[in-house]
C-alpha cells in the first residue's frame, strides 16, 4: 500500500481515539480532503522542481507509536543544550516524554497541543491562532489533518521568559521505520519575550521522516528568538514547515542550521501585519555525501516601515545538493520597506550542486530592495597566503569555511547555541577550530 493511500485510510481510527471538539474535527476533515486532493508534492510544482521526495516516501512507515518507551537521560544528555539552564519539552516516538522534560515555570502556559485543542481554558487561544496562517499545501495539510502532539507555548503579556525553551522530538527506531508529524503553536502576547531551540533527533539509522508544522504569531513589541539546529542521522528526512505572523513593532528572527539528515526541506513563512517590524532569517548548510537540503523562504511586507534581512551560507562537498529559493513580496501599501536578501555557496566538490533562486515582488515604489547570490570556490589565493604561514591546507580550507559561515554565527543571541555550533561545524569540517566562546 503507498503511504498516501496508507494515511488516508488511517484517519478515521486515528481522529476516534482522539477526544476533539467539532470545531478541531472540521479543521481537520478539510484539511484530510485538500490532502486527499493534492496528495505528496512532486517536482511538477514549481516550488519543488529541484526537491524529489519519491524516495523517502517509498518506505512503509509506522504511522502511530503504540508503545512507551523509557529514554535514559545519561543516552541523549548529548543532544541537548545542556551547559544553560533551560526549560525543555520533550517528545519520544511523537509522545510526550514527562520524564525527560521539564516544564515547571512561571508565568506562562506550556502544555501539549492535544490538551490545548481540547480543555476550555485554552478555547480563545485555539480558536484565533490554531490553523490561521499555516497555508494548507500538500505537507501543512497532512499534518494538520493528523494534529494532535506538539509543543503549546504561551506566553503571556509583558512576560519576558528568563531562559530559553528547548523543543525536543526523539525517534527511537522501534520501527522499521517511522513517520512523526509534531504540531507546534506558540503565542507571545504584548510586550512578551522568549527564546526557542528546536532539535528533531533520531536514536535509531532506520527511516524516519519528521513532517513538522510550526505557527508562531508575535503580537505587538514582542520578540521571539528562534533556533532550528537539524543535525540527524543520515537515514532520517524533515519536511518543516513554519509560519510566522508579526503584529506592528514586533521582532522575530530564525537561524536554521542544517548539517545532518538525507533530505531536508524548510519552508519558512514571514507575514507582517503592522507597522515598524523586523523579521530576520539566517542560516547555514553544511552537508556531504547525498544529502540534499532545501530552504524555501518567503516575506510578505502588507505594512509600510517594515525590514526584513535574510542571510543564508551553504557549504556544499561531494554529490550534496542544494537548493536556495527566497521570495520577498512588497505590496503597494508597504512603502519605506527595507528588505535585504543575500545567498553565498561554496561548492567544495566539482559534484555538488546548488539550484538558486532570488526573487522580488515589489507593487511599491518608495523601497530600498536588494537580493544577492554568489557560487564558487575557496579563494586559492587566501589559502596559499595562509600555506606560507605555516597553516596546513586542511586547517586553512576549514579556517576560510567557518571565516564564509561566521556572519551567521555572529548574530546568534544564546552564547552557548553558538558554542554547539561552532563544535558542529568544527567537525563537519574535520578540525579543531578551537574557538573560546
Amino acid at each position: 500500500m503507498e503511504l498516501k493511500e496508507k494515511l488516508l485510510s488511517s484517519y478515521v481510527a486515528f481522529e476516534n481515539g482522539l477526544n476533539i471538539n467539532s470545531d478541531v474535527h472540521e479543521i481537520r476533515s478539510k484539511a484530510l480532503s485538500n490532502f486527499e486532493e493534492l496528495g505528496f508534492p512532486t517536482k511538477k510544482l514549481e516550488a519543488w522542481k529541484y526537491t524529489s521526495l519519491n524516495s523517502i516516501l517509498k518506505e512503509d512507515y509506522s504511522l502511530f507509536a503504540d508503545h512507551d518507551i523509557a529514554i535514559n537521560l545519561a543516552d541523549v544528555k548529548k543532544y541537548f543544550i545542556h551547559d544553560i539552564d533551560s526549560y525543555k519539552i520533550v517528545f519520544i516516538d511523537g509522545k510526550y516524554s514527562s520524564f525527560l522534560s521539564e516544564t515547571t515555570h512561571d508565568g506562562m502556559d506550556v502544555c501539549l497541543m492535544s490538551a490545548a485543542l481540547t480543555k476550555s481554558k485554552y478555547k480563545p487561544i485555539i480558536e484565533n491562532y490554531f490553523n490561521k496562517v499555516a497555508k494548507q499545501d500538500n505537507m501543512t495539510s497532512l499534518n494538520t489533518a493528523f494534529a494532535s502532539e506538539g509543543a503549546f507555548i504561551h506566553i503571556p503579556r509583558g512576560v519576558e521568559v528568563e531562559k530559553p525553551i528547548q523543543i525536543i522530538n526523539f525517534t527511537t527506531g522501534k520501527e522499521e521505520a517511522t513517520m512523526v508529524q509534531p504540531r507546534n503553536l506558540i503565542v507571545v502576547d504584548n510586550n512578551a519575550h522568549v527564546q526557542i531551540i528546536e532539535r528533531h533527533q533520531s536514536l535509531t539509522d532506520n527511516p524516519v521522516l519528521t513532517n513538522s508544522v510550526t505557527e508562531i504569531y508575535t503580537d505587538v513589541h514582542a520578540t521571539v528568538d528562534y533556533y532550528k539546529i537539524q543535525n540527524d542521522n543520515i537515514n532520517a528526512s524533515l519536511v518543516d514547515n513554519t509560519y510566522i505572523e508579526q503584529q506592528k513593532e514586533s521582532v522575530c528572527s530564525v537561524h536554521t542550521f542544517s548539517f545532518g539528515g538525507n533530505i531536508t526541506r524548510n519552508n519558512l513563512n514571514f507575514f507582517q501585519k503592522g507597522e515598524r517590524i523586523d523579521s530576520i532569517l539566517k542560516g547555514i548548510t553544511i552537508i556531504e555525501g547525498k544529502q540534499h537540503v532545501d530552504h524555501h523562504t518567503l516575506v510578505h511586507h502588507i505594512e509600510p516601515n517594515c525590514e526584513s534581512h535574510q542571510d543564508y551560507k551553504g557549504i556544499y562537498n561531494e554529490r550534496s545538493t542544494g537548493v536556495f529559493n527566497g521570495k520577498v513580496v512588497v505590496e503597494k501599501e508597504a512603502q519605506k520597506t527595507n528588505a535585504y536578501q543575500q545567498n553565498n555557496n561554496v561548492l567544495v566538490s566539482d559534484k555538488a550542486t546548488i539550484n538558486a533562486k532570488p526573487q522580488l515582488e515589489i507593487f511599491a515604489d518608495d523601497v530600498k530592495c536588494s537580493h544577492g547570490c554568489t557560487i564558487g570556490q575557496l579563494d586559492d589565493q587566501a589559502l596559499f597566503y595562509m600555506q606560507q604561514r605555516g597553516i596546513p591546507k586542511k586547517e586553512g580550507k576549514a579556517l576560510l569555511m567557518y571565516a564564509f559561515a561566521n556572519t551567521v554565527l555572529e548574530s546568534v543571541k544564546i552564547p552557548e547555541v553558538k558554542k554547539r555550533i561552532t563544535k558542529i561545524i568544527a567537525n563537519k569540517l574535520g578540525v579543531n577550530i578551537g574557538f573560546d566562546l
